[in-house]
């Protein structure tokens, strides 16, 4: 029996409204951060269980998708490009002073699922602000490989095959994490972080996700082995004990 965590996906995190804090020097700039803003919003209003959105309305943003496995990945994934790319932007003016005051007038803020106070507090959760634009695209991330993680796990006994690939995706997506993006934030880090802004759990989940995989992958074999045996003994019998 593998390792679980439960409940990865927990996160909440606070609102952010990219266009009322960074000045737009053109109505193109103004648009670009205001589709950034409501990408984020669908999935703020998800995770922190705010949304007014009706179901259908919701599988109609979702192109006919009634899963909310499938849901989610899709904002996350509309929003994440949109992000990265606004990043790679941000990066070549990251040295300048306005850019550096913009980013902490932003203030992200994201809780944790797996720290000390997710599993006893009482006045809710603790949030983490971190003045970096990577540690919005790190959370991000993570609650992407925690719904992949989540619903490879709710396929394990359904559908080993199926669960496996996702497991393999998100492997990908926490490898990604520990080795490419959280290495990139540290140097900016100062101060109290959540677990899943550190290589270590990211790694740690990958390496669990690719176990989980294997498993998956080697109970999948183990059917088809199964029933080639069952047939071949079947076909090994004689006719007349085979209609009795």
């Amino acid at each position: 029996m593998m390792l679980r965590y439960q409940n990865l996906a927990k996160l909440q995190t606070k609102r952010i409204v990219f266009e009322d804090v960074l000045a737009a020097r053109d109505s193109a700039t103004l648009e670009h951060l205001k589709e950034l803003s409501s990408k984020r919003r669908v999935i703020e209003e998800s995770i922190n269980h705010t949304s007014s959105v009706t179901e259908a309305i919701a599988r109609e943003m979702s192109g006919g998708s009634t899963s909310c496995y499938q849901q989610e990945r899709l904002r996350l994934e509309q929003y994440l490009p949109l992000l990265e790319n606004f990043i790679s932007h941000a990066d070549f003016i990251s040295g300048n002073s306005q850019m550096v005051l913009w980013t902490s007038q932003l203030k992200i803020r994201w809780s944790s699922a797996l720290s000390s106070w997710s599993l006893f507090n009482l006045t809710g959760p603790k949030f983490f602000q971190i003045d970096n634009l990577r540690f919005e695209l790190s959370m991000n991330l993570f609650l992407y490989g925690a719904i992949l993680w989540e619903r490879a796990s709710e396929l394990l006994a359904a559908e080993p095959k199926q669960s496996a690939f996702i497991f393999r995706e998100a492997a990908g997506v926490f490898h990604y994490l520990a080795h490419e993006v959280i290495p990139s934030l540290q140097p900016g880090i100062s101060g109290e972080r959540p677990p899943e802004a550190t290589p270590p759990v990211c790694v740690a989940l990958c390496l669990l996700c690719l176990a989980e995989s294997q498993v998956r992958h080697l109970f999948v074999v183990l059917a088809i082995v199964s029933s080639q045996i069952g047939l071949l003994v079947l076909t090994m019998l004689p006719c007349d004990r085979l209609c009795t």
